[in-house]
């Protein structure tokens, strides 16, 4: 495929990065107090700020394997299923089917996790309105 080819699914705007730390307080206090972006929400070892509509999780490893500075771009993906479907027919692998990982009164977020050619981990993510 071409750089001029169409897009498979058509993923043209993030959602979220994902920035890794070692520890999450000093981490809100340096990105929210220091540099000024507006705290979102906190959950365990996660916080989450505004970047002007993009989405800021800074998180702290889960596991001694997972690299010290890894960064995870998260696609807006609008029908969350048809854009898994269309990047598996592409060959892209994903590490499991479409899953909510975080829910509030106000909806869900759902996200499927895949990685590209050189093993950096990427997501589709979808917020869906509470029912």
């Amino acid at each position: 495929m071409s750089v001029s080819s169409p897009r498979t699914a058509g993923l043209i705007q993030l959602g979220q990065i994902a920035v890794s730390v070692q520890d999450i307080g000093r981490a809100v206090e340096f990105y929210g107090d220091v540099l000024g972006l507006p705290f979102l929400f906190q959950a365990g070892g996660m916080a989450f700020f505004d970047m002007d509509g993009v989405r800021l999780m800074l998180a702290e490893p889960e596991t001694a394997d997972e690299p010290d500075r890894a960064s995870v771009l998260y696609f807006k993906a609008p029908q969350l299923e048809s854009k898994v479907a269309a990047l598996r027919s592409a060959g892209v692998e994903f590490e499991g089917e479409p899953h909510v990982v975080h829910r509030t009164d106000e909806g869900q977020l759902w996200m499927a996790f895949f990685r590209d050619p050189d093993g950096h981990l990427m997501a589709l993510m979808e917020e869906r309105a509470a029912a």
